[in-house]
């Protein structure tokens, strides 16, 4: 543990106290948790300097001086790499930056919690199918008509009610979807392209060894290494209580675009609109 001298400036303790908290979460990470081999001999507790120079893409000299508080340089993008690699939640990332003085590039990209006002938002846009996901497809919370759109989402376990995992997993969302090959391959390419922001998080990778792990067609379409961004356009959904429904999609952000997002479905034409109708009526009924 770095100290510091008497007299020492404010920019001089925050410098140490950086290194200190730095030293301090290296330690507690095993080389598991990020995906790297233990190995035999490991004397260092948690990781060593150089594996997380390696996860942060930093040089290992300018990690260690980093955590023996000399007077360089870290830019924010490099103390986002740093996060990442610690595995940081949202409050120790917020006191990295504030250690070092930096302003954050991604502030808000976790989803701390739905709040009753976006709740309120969701059952205002009834009939209209609505949800809030994350990057990783997580379903956080979803109104009653987006409830019954692909498959009876109140009878899915919370720790299932992810899009990836349903899409390859449950007969009810797979048969709601007319081009279920095409949504498929579009769903795999954008969580791949959104988990390179995400690659040593035990969250995404537990995920991605349980969709290896349950679908065999998940695994030959990830193998391709396809990428897409974010995009808005017309589904067709063949839902078992009010038949076609033709609907534009779109995403509206709550933060970055690697954050949460507000996912809505309008009716492309007058038969669906009259269909999300009878959806949300028959989901009344059932209350």
């Amino acid at each position: 543990m770095t100290s510091v001298a008497p007299g020492a400036t404010e920019t001089d303790i925050r410098r140490h106290e950086l290194a200190n908290f730095l030293r301090s979460r290296r330690e507690r990470i095993t080389p598991e948790q990020v995906g790297l081999p233990r190995g035999r001999r490991r004397r260092t507790p948690g990781l060593r300097r150089e594996e997380v120079a390696q996860l942060s893409a930093v040089g290992v000299t300018w990690y260690t001086w980093l955590e023996q508080a000399r007077d360089i340089q870290v830019s924010p993008q490099v103390l986002d790499s740093l996060a990442r690699a610690l595995l940081f939640d949202r409050s120790e990332r917020t006191h990295l930056f504030s250690l070092a003085g930096a302003v954050d590039p991604a502030p808000g990209s976790d989803c701390t919690g739905i709040t009753p006002a976006l709740r309120e938002m969701l059952v205002r846009l009834e009939p209209y199918p609505a949800c809030v996901q994350n990057s990783r497809y997580d379903i956080l919370a979803y109104n009653r008509t987006y409830g019954r759109l692909l498959c009876d989402l109140d009878a899915v376990a919370p720790e299932n009610r992810n899009c990836m995992l349903l899409a390859y997993t449950d007969e009810g969302w797979r048969s709601s979807v007319v081009d279920l090959t095409a949504m498929r391959r579009v769903m795999a390419a954008k969580f791949r392209a959104a988990m390179a922001d995400h690659l040593a998080e035990p969250a995404w990778k537990a995920l991605l060894s349980r969709l290896e792990a349950a679908s065999p067609e998940f695994s030959e379409i990830w193998a391709r290494h396809e990428v897409v961004g974010a995009s808005n356009r017309t589904k067709v959904f063949r839902n078992a209580r009010v038949g076609l429904l033709n609907l534009d999609h779109t995403d509206l952000w709550l933060g970055p675009s690697a954050g949460p997002r507000l996912v809505t479905y309008v009716p492309a034409d007058e038969e669906s609109r009259r269909g999300l109708e009878r959806l949300l009526a028959s989901a009344l009924a059932e209350v």
